[in-house]
């Protein structure tokens, strides 16, 4: 008996052993990321997130129980690592994740992936803050020299640079890393990013030049717009704190920060202006930044204090050059005078190759629009600017020549323009031609997750319009438009996040702008309708449905990858911000001002109702994040309902089953925020039919309108409404813009005014309707019960007017596409869920629940 036990036993042993140590050779993590940023070198935080999905080339579902993360300093002695665990600073980190499926089985072991910390604490730098003898008013912009010596053989060398204004650093005469206008814009007094360059590579043995040249950006605005930058709080000389850190083979480190003993002088960059340009005299270049450069007129650098308590890392990718465009047409007018026009309307900068002859001032003037004579026209675009000095010209640069005859380039260093024509004027007869000048498109360099496509050609262009102006208008802050002011408006950025989020994997880029949040606030809890602000924009305009970024974004991060770190950060300032409301309530809760609907066509809605609509959405979200956040939602709740029963007591016409004025608007926004009395949704819905009905399904709307009304047609049956409403060409509708004026991008208002005043050809906020598409024709959607993709709503429309459409999604936890046909009486819908996450497909009001992998459906047409 007892051998029987024996043997029984070593079986089971065996059995589990075998079972144990079994892979699931079809599995495997993927998609690795620290911080959600690839590799990363330059993570400023003991602890970082730690991200991946699953990619499963199996048939059955792939359902992960648990996981197992490797982690350490040399790729061979990685050991098990408990995500929070503090890190060190300055220290590379390789690392490698395993799963567990449901039945035990083991996967495949990731890939390795590497990130590398940087500095987390003021102790962390041997550097100081310099800048030079000149003030704030001074315009030539400060050059800084150091020489180093390195004796020993370097494994790696890294840069951190810390700036109040732009950067630009060469090493040996190269230009340092490929990023543009870093570091990222934020209240100067508050918080200064660094950047963290890998140098590695441009250190030579003996003797090397460090070399910067600083910018003014929104740090030391020196020209006059409406917005008062000019006399922000923080306003000063740019500065800078720069550190070399050198790891040599042998294991020890050198490091060379900024002191006393580096260089500073003046040259080639005259001038630089956001809304301007640079000025540039290529003749003052003097070779500053390379070794062979003349010091003997230089000064010492003049130690400075920080400008700001907060010295942390850059969470989100830089601006960089992400497309290079050649002109599609050159006119030439005489050979002092030349217009190129570019295939699209984008943001960035000019690239010009030239010869010509010493001191030939060459002037590059940069518009959205043409006059009927083929010149510039900036009518539409340089109404808030008001320089009142006569060298400054809005959105132009200028450069003067070397007079090298080998030919010479240039490039502004600290500025980007919105355009997609350009005006070239030189003082002397110059040559041009179509490979003179090239546009370089530049912004925050954010991977794309989502695309688009249907058979219809006005949808696909009204995306394609949507993606180029998103992406011209995300500068390290999401603003408002490239060119004319630039700003970071909370409505317009809270309206577009949807569309943002779909597009583009934003998570670092919008955690980042929800610090400059943090930044802003008031001490008595207010925060300014431009965000970051130098003190423009508080108080009760543009008020509080702008202000709703503050829980809009954050919610929408958790919607879309699961992370509550940025509702976690930004608690107490939403806490601050309503308290602040409160105390301007009128009448128990309404809120009787602020922005509305703003940039309608003709129908106006009430702005009390916005306002205090958006007030009742406030406090959802916060019941909602307190939840999440270990914190009592019920007094949230109870002041939600009491704010919906104020709207619904004051705005609600239950006869007519209308909210406010009955506008298209007015109607879709209680549906989208839930403010209409259970039961009556369908009836508000109806009236929101007849509505756009009667006005023809025209855009009867703006800004809360474009997001709300497709939308809630669309979720209560009235889809084919919604679809007219899409594919109208004359205006009020975005097709109005994409196909009957052919702009590549979306316009600011429906149609421009014969004086073009104050209307951008470049604005994203009434973009919703891409969103619309993805969602509700291809039918991808998060589900917010299992946030970030965890489990998929797969809810297509049939759309008669479509033969086909599909989106794919790459989103946090995996690659997601939905793909309908329609041929010979039925449609085919063919779907993609990641692996460990599940989809609920919901066509018709009927749901079907699958697991990961490829399902293919069919539905009688």
């Amino acid at each position: 008996m007892r051998k029987l036990l024996f043997i029984i036993v070593c079986v089971v042993w065996v059995f589990t052993a075998i079972r144990c140590n079994r892979e699931n050779r079809h599995i495997a993590p993927t998609d690795l990321r620290t911080e959600y940023l690839y590799d990363p070198a330059g993570i400023g935080t003991p602890a970082p997130r730690l991200t991946w999905s699953y990619e499963n080339d199996g048939e059955e579902p792939a359902v992960i129980s648990r996981y197992e993360i490797k982690l350490g300093a040399e790729p061979g002695k990685l050991e098990t690592y408990k995500e929070g665990t503090p890190l060190q600073p300055h220290t590379g980190y390789y690392w490698v994740v395993t799963g567990w499926d449901e039945k035990g089985t083991k996967t495949l072991t990731s890939d390795t992936a590497y990130f590398e910390t940087a500095k987390f604490s003021a102790a962390d730098w041997s550097a100081g803050w310099i800048t030079d003898s000149h003030d704030k008013e001074y315009e030539p912009a400060p050059l800084f020299r150091k020489k180093v010596t390195i004796n020993k053989e370097v494994e790696k060398a890294r840069l951190y640079i810390a700036a109040a204004g732009y950067y630009e650093a060469f090493i040996n005469g190269s230009r340092v890393g490929v990023n543009y206008l870093d570091p990222g814009y934020t209240h100067f007094d508050k918080r200064i990013l660094y950047v963290t360059h890998d140098v590695t590579y441009s250190l030579k043995p003996g003797e090397n030049i460090i070399a910067t040249v600083l910018g003014n950006g929104w740090y030391n605005e020196q020209s006059v717009a409406t917005w008062n930058f000019h006399e922000a709080r923080w306003r000063n000389r740019p500065r800078m704190m720069c550190e070399l850190r050198v790891t040599y083979t042998d294991g020890t480190v050198d490091t060379f920060g900024t002191d006393e003993s580096w260089k500073t002088s003046t040259g080639p960059y005259l001038y630089n202006n956001l809304y301007s340009g640079d000025i540039y005299d290529a003749r003052l270049d003097k070779g500053w930044k390379t070794p062979e450069c003349d010091e003997s007129g230089w000064q010492p650098a003049t130690l400075t204090q920080a400008p700001a308590p907060l010295i942390t890392a850059q969470p989100a990718p830089g601006i960089s050059v992400t497309g290079y465009y050649s002109p599609d047409s050159v006119k030439k007018f005489s050979d002092k005078l030349y217009v190129f026009s570019f295939p699209e309307n984008i943001a960035g900068l000019c690239r010009l190759d030239i010869k010509g002859a010493a001191g030939t001032k060459i002037t590059l003037k940069y518009g959205e629009l043409l006059k009927e004579n083929g010149r510039l026209e900036q009518g539409n675009i340089d109404v808030y600017y008001h320089p009142v000095k006569p060298y400054e010209k809005f959105q132009t640069d200028i450069y003067y020549l070397s007079g090298d005859e080998a030919g010479e380039t240039f490039m502004p260093s600290f500025t980007y323009h919105g355009f997609q024509h350009v005006e070239v004027e030189a003082s002397e007869p110059v040559e041009l031609n179509e490979e003179s000048l090239t546009a370089c498109f530049i912004h925050t360099d954010l991977n794309p997750a989502g695309s688009f496509s249907c058979s219809n050609e006005l949808m696909n262009k009204i995306w394609d319009a949507t993606m180029l102006a998103y992406r011209s208008n995300i500068h390290s802050i999401p603003t408002d438009c490239p060119q004319r002011e630039k700003n970071g408006w909370t409505a317009d950025a809270h309206v577009a996040a949807d569309l943002g989020l779909l597009g583009f994997d934003g998570i670092t880029f919008y955690e980042k702008w929800m610090n400059d949040f943090i930044d802003n606030q008031l001490e008595g809890g207010g925060i300014s309708g431009i965000i970051p602000s130098s003190g423009w924009g508080y108080g009760e305009w543009p008020g509080p449905v702008w202000d709703a970024a503050l829980f809009i974004i954050p919610n929408a991060l958790y919607n879309y990858y699961g992370d509550t770190q940025c509702i976690e950060k930004i608690y107490p300032v939403m806490e601050r911000y309503l308290a602040y409301l409160q105390a301007k309530e009128k009448d128990g809760g309404y809120l009787p001002f602020g922005l509305g609907d703003w940039v309608y066509w003709k129908a106006v809605t009430n702005y009390e109702y916005t306002s205090t609509a958006y007030y009742y959405l406030d406090y959802t979200l916060m019941a909602r994040f307190a939840g999440l956040t270990g914190k009592d939602p019920a007094p949230y709740e109870q002041k939600a309902a009491r704010l919906k029963e104020l709207v619904n007591a004051k705005f609600f016409d239950a006869a007519a089953n209308t909210y406010a004025e009955g506008t298209q608007t007015a109607q879709a926004l209680a549906l989208y925020l839930g403010i209409v009395p259970e039961g009556r949704e369908e009836a508000v819905a109806a009236k929101l039919k007849e509505v756009v009905e009667a006005g023809d399904h025209f855009l009867d709307f703006g800004l809360l309108g474009s997001k709300t009304v497709p939308a809630m047609l669309t979720r209560y049956g009235y889809v084919e409404d919604a679809m007219k409403m899409v594919l109208k060409t004359d205006a009020p509708s975005w097709g109005y813009w994409v196909e009957t004026m052919g702009y590549a991008t979306l316009a600011e208002t429906w149609t421009l005014s014969p004086q073009f005043h104050d209307a951008s050809l470049n604005h994203v906020f009434m973009g919703d309707v891409s969103a619309w598409m993805m969602n509700r024709i291809a039918g991808i959607n998060y589900d917010e019960s299992k946030p970030g993709f965890r489990n998929v709503l797969i809810t297509p429309h049939f759309v008669k007017e479509l033969s086909w459409a599909k989106g794919a999604y790459r989103s946090v936890n995996g690659y997601v596409y939905s793909h309908w046909t329609r041929e010979e009486g039925q449609v085919t819908l063919k779907v993609s869920i990641p692996a460990n996450c599940t989809a609920d497909i919901i066509v018709n009001g009927v749901k079907q629940s699958v697991g990961s992998g490829l399902h293919t459906f069919t539905y009688k047409d």
